[in-house]
């Protein structure tokens, strides 16, 4: 199997739950060895991926505020470097982040595979938000910004969804992409127990220097990153913590120690191992 990236062939370096972690041996990236179609994007973000707990959420519409002050704080920073304008979110969900960017100016439309999302954002949050996957995408309008929040990972056919990015991405248009870095102290500490190595959820494994790699394939070149300030509600890190203690010699301590955690508080999110980063395409 070839790099999705470099196309360089190869090597497996470890399994994690059943599958196997390749690694390119010249750019570094990492990605499962796993067949994907866009089945995959609709199986593994069904309903039950937002009210299920686990690696999902248990309630995802109840972090409505934390996720749109997300989108409002990178409608903040995105307007020091450009003047608002057409947007395109991809893997909108349930179109919090897209309402947080229309508070700033933003105008456009989320992209979204599980079809319970998108409908709940145009019923209840008031965006537009279309059903379907990034590499299936077409339109008759391009963007001035391609916003990917927690979603490049997870592209069941890579060079597809960022040459479908590229091809509706005005002249001098951004991308915002904002993803886990695999060369993070944290997840260089925890070694293959590092949290990212979920499969067959996250499907790729970036740091900025692959994705940067990535990007400047399509004709993008970085003009900014850095670590996001993020939030998170304390019953979706209680469900995450129990499910990543599955199976381990502290899951009953942990159980234990988590049930002491009142719900429906809002945490500070351990940003050590996310980055976000600004791109933005030639004329």
């Amino acid at each position: 199997m070839n790099c999705p990236i470099d196309n360089d062939v190869t090597q497996r370096v470890f399994q994690k739950d059943g599958f196997w972690i390749r690694e390119c041996p010249v750019c570094h990236h990492q990605y499962i060895e796993i067949t994907t179609s866009n089945g995959h994007t609709t199986q593994v973000y069904g309903d039950n991926y937002f009210i299920g707990g686990g690696a999902g959420y248990s309630n995802y519409t109840s972090e409505a505020d934390i996720i749109s002050d997300h989108g409002r704080k990178y409608g903040k920073l995105l307007n020091t470097f450009m003047k608002p304008g057409k947007v395109l979110d991809v893997g909108a969900a349930a179109g919090f982040i897209l309402k947080g960017l229309s508070e700033h100016g933003w105008d456009g439309i989320g992209l979204e595979p599980n079809a319970t999302m998108a409908e709940f954002a145009c019923n209840n949050v008031g965006v537009d938000v279309k059903v379907g996957t990034l590499e299936q995408f077409n339109s008759n309008e391009t963007f001035d910004l391609v916003t990917m929040i927690q979603v490049v990972p997870h592209f069941y056919n890579l060079q597809e969804a960022m040459s479908t990015a590229a091809k509706f991405t005005k002249p001098s248009g951004y991308w915002l992409i904002e993803t886990w870095n695999k060369d993070s102290l944290m997840a260089r500490m925890m070694g293959r127990n590092w949290h990212e190595y979920s499969p067959p959820s996250v499907l790729h494994f970036f740091s900025p220097d692959t994705l940067g790699q990535l990007v400047r394939q399509f004709g993008f070149e970085e003009v900014a990153r850095g670590r996001p300030a993020k939030k998170i509600n304390s019953s979706h890190a209680k469900s995450l913590l129990q499910h990543k203690l599955q199976g381990s010699i502290v899951e009953k301590l942990g159980a234990k120690l988590l049930s002491l955690v009142p719900d429906g508080l809002t945490l500070p999110y351990p940003s050590f191992d996310l980055f976000w980063a600004l791109y933005k395409k030639a004329t």
